[in-house]
């Protein structure tokens, strides 16, 4: 198992007060970059085994035992309809008190995001696991994972 070391910037709305500020980790899935709220995140593991098991829906990828605990993981590229490929990076999260993993591309940085900076989601009713986004300074445009709407997406 790799541990991450992640380095934090800042991306704030001009004359904004401290208050507002959240920190996200940031994420790819495909061409997607996305951000989970910070208070989800639990840890970041590579190169563990995944355990498939039948009967689940597609986007289910199996199990892990992780020092004892049994976590589903999740893989988003098939909850977003993208073609699945080989990973192996894992973000566990704890949503409503259980443990969730998902399964990404690759794990960038944490950053300490302005909330005032995030806008709606045009598409809400087509963006299931989106629910806000915003520009970084660096140009790109960042997806916030509704993580609290993950465990609904049956």
């Amino acid at each position: 198992m790799e541990d991450y070391e992640l380095q934090t910037e800042q991306v704030q709305a001009p004359d904004t007060a401290d208050d507002t500020l959240c920190k996200y980790l940031l994420f790819r899935s495909d061409a997607l970059l996305f951000g989970a709220a910070a208070d989800y995140v639990v840890e970041i593991i590579t190169n563990h085994p995944i355990t498939p098991i039948p009967l689940v829906p597609s986007y289910v990828c199996g199990i892990i035992n992780l020092r004892g605990q049994i976590i589903p993981i999740v893989d988003i590229r098939i909850m977003l309809g993208q073609m699945p490929t080989n990973r192996d990076c894992i973000i566990i999260l704890t949503i409503n008190g259980m443990l969730v993993g998902v399964l990404v591309d690759t794990v960038l940085r944490m950053i300490d995001l302005d909330t005032a900076t995030l806008c709606m989601s045009p598409a809400k009713e087509h963006q299931r696991l989106v629910s806000g986004m915003c520009s970084l300074p660096d140009g790109e445009t960042m997806l916030e994972f509704d993580c609290a709407n993950l465990l609904t997406q049956a």
